[in-house]
């Protein structure tokens, strides 16, 4: 078996860590993928997650090497252990992701199998969370590629890895989609006499209300990611931030006819593929019913992508 060196990341080892993350983002969402400047950014500080990230307190990045390769990688994270983090990190360390090859051929000698070079990084995860005297320990697989976080269905070695180290599922699963712009309603009719768009500066993206007179029946926003070298295919991707009809109108076509004026929006902008996410079962935080959401998502040339298992948790930490 050839050996396994478990070291700190250095910045020698960018190129083979992208293609590290963009092999394990690439089986959840086609033809996404994240710059080299892209990953080295996000070992640093994460711009995107304001609320969250100013809760780290250290940032360490391992990387286990065999046979003179990146055989496995994983960034982790220590929260402060006081008011400087929310209650639900204060004083945990989080494996943020956790990456291997889950393959290799067989018989080849030079081309060793990861799985060990897998547990050996683990071990070192959790000593590293030992010398930092954590009190909780969490772990994910939330890479700097948008629709690719939890641990996706398609990472049963990961997941795998996660079940035999102690942590478990303990949060929800949700559900990622995926849209080209093109297959999605076209600004048809109006659903109700008067009814017309506005659009304005939203909370996650621009947003395009629907407005009766003075009233807002609803909204959709919509992102357009891949701005300034965040992918490594900028341009041609955007993801619904919200989209929300007001009880009194909805089951009336305004929730399709928004989403039609987004797609028409998006085509302007050049953009041809839409993400969405939801979760299975139950309501979501933002008090929307994704049973319904799900269905409404089917019917309008949506397809799913993947399942994930956000939230893993290490028993007794």
């Amino acid at each position: 078996m050839s050996s396994v060196r478990v070291r700190p990341f250095r910045r020698s080892d960018r190129d083979q860590l992208t293609q590290l993350v963009n092999a394990h983002a690439g089986a959840v969402v086609p033809g996404l993928s994240a710059s080299v400047n892209t990953v080295l950014s996000s070992l640093e500080r994460r711009p995107g997650e304001f609320i969250e990230d100013p809760w780290v307190s250290e940032r360490v990045t391992l990387v286990a090497e065999q046979a003179g390769r990146v055989a496995a990688a994983a960034h982790l994270l220590r929260y402060f252990p006081d008011e400087r983090a929310g209650a639900s990190g204060r004083d945990a360390g989080e494996i943020l992701w956790l990456l291997f090859w889950p393959q290799a051929p067989a018989g080849n000698p030079y081309w060793p199998d990861a799985t060990a070079a897998a547990e050996a990084l683990m071990a070192a995860c959790a000593g590293q969370f030992g010398d930092w005297g954590v009190s909780r320990q969490y772990a994910g697989g939330e890479l700097p590629v948008p629709g690719v976080y939890g641990i996706p269905e398609q990472w049963p070695h990961v997941a795998g890895l996660y079940q035999r180290a102690g942590f478990s599922h303990t949060g929800q699963t949700e559900v990622v989609y995926l849209a080209r712009v093109q297959d999605l309603p076209g600004p048809a009719g109006v659903p109700l006499g008067g009814l017309a768009v506005r659009r304005s500066v939203g909370i996650n993206g621009c947003r395009l209300s629907a407005v009766l007179g003075p009233e807002v029946t609803g909204y959709i926003e919509v992102e357009i990611l891949g701005q300034g070298e965040r992918l490594a295919r900028p341009g041609g991707w955007a993801d619904v931030g919200n989209l929300h009809v007001m009880p009194s109108y909805q089951r009336r076509g305004i929730g399709t006819w928004l989403l039609g004026q987004a797609a028409g929006w998006l085509r302007l902008a050049e953009v041809s593929r839409l993400l969405t996410y939801a979760w299975l079962e139950g309501t979501d935080p933002d008090g929307q019913n994704d049973d319904a959401y799900r269905a409404f998502l089917a019917a309008t040339g949506f397809r799913e992508l993947t399942r994930t298992a956000r939230g893993w948790e290490r028993a007794g930490s």
